[in-house]
């Protein structure tokens, strides 16, 4: 069973959803993010997003976007963020990872070079947010032989056709946009989250992760309660970027004032109820 399939496993025997923060690779540095993706689980992540910055990530906010610059800035490559995820596996072999971004620095590393090595690594999912299922075949195989999910996401404007076909090459779980537009910008009501979580259901027996809009521990737990997990990405990105110097450098706030944020967001998931369906 892979790591991320024992986690969510686990967690519906506790009865509750996960929660899984995100941050950016190299962000505002290297030994920052690392200090403190290591920290994350002891903070409460249940499973953990680390974005590839990217030069143009067009599905992202400013927020993300930013951060994603920082990243570039402090010398962020492919390479550098599984080495990233290497660094991180000789401390914690438990902790789903899943790296999230874009096609185009995939191509540039090679599909089936770049499996491999993310699974040797110690990666356990994949979210490339401009890769259709149509155009799937060029990284599902070499994926599939490495052991790593391709994650799908799918929105509110997605149709019950178009909904099955993209969950028939699912796999690990699904990650439902909540709005429509781009990351960190609004937020869904619990109303529409329970209706999207229907037709979601009846399409997948996969988990199913909400993320964009998410930015409180009261929005979390509604999220973790409703489907099987929360995704924070562009709060804490806020968080961590206030905590900057002018020069853009982290300082001894960084790292307490991200990880504080995220132990009240575990909190609040822990103690929310999970909602049948």
């Amino acid at each position: 069973m892979s790591r991320i399939a024992a986690r969510f496993k686990t967690l519906a025997a506790e009865g509750r959803g996960a929660l899984i923060p995100y941050l950016e690779a190299f962000d505002p540095d290297f030994e920052t993010s690392l200090a403190l993706l290591k920290a994350m689980p002891a903070a409460g992540a249940d499973l953990i997003e680390v974005g590839m910055p990217f030069s143009d990530p067009s599905a992202d906010g400013p927020v993300i976007q930013l951060a994603a610059r920082r990243g570039l800035k402090a010398g962020a490559t492919l390479a550098g963020v599984l080495d990233l995820i290497a660094e991180f596996r000789k401390d914690d072999q438990d902790t789903p990872v899943i790296l999230m971004g874009y096609l185009n620095p995939v191509e540039a590393y090679g599909h089936a070079r770049f499996c491999e090595d993310a699974a040797a690594a110690g990666v356990d999912g994949l979210i490339l947010v401009d890769l259709p299922p149509e155009e799937a075949d060029i990284l599902e195989a070499p994926a599939q032989s490495a052991g790593l999910d391709i994650i799908r996401l799918v929105a509110p404007t997605t149709s019950d056709e178009r909904l099955r076909y993209v969950l028939s090459h699912a796999s690990g779980f699904v990650y439902y946009v909540s709005i429509t537009g781009i990351t960190g910008t609004r937020t869904a009501s619990a109303e529409d989250l329970q209706a999207a979580l229907l037709r979601i259901r009846a399409a997948t027996d996969l988990p199913v992760a909400i993320g964009f809009g998410i930015r409180t521990p009261e929005q979390a737990a509604t999220a973790a309660g409703i489907a099987d997990g929360a995704v924070v990405a562009s709060a804490l990105l806020s968080t961590l970027a206030d905590t900057l110097d002018t020069d853009g450098k982290a300082t001894d706030q960084t790292l307490p004032r991200v990880l504080e944020q995220i132990k009240g967001l575990a909190a609040a998931v822990r103690a929310g109820e999970k909602k049948a369906g």
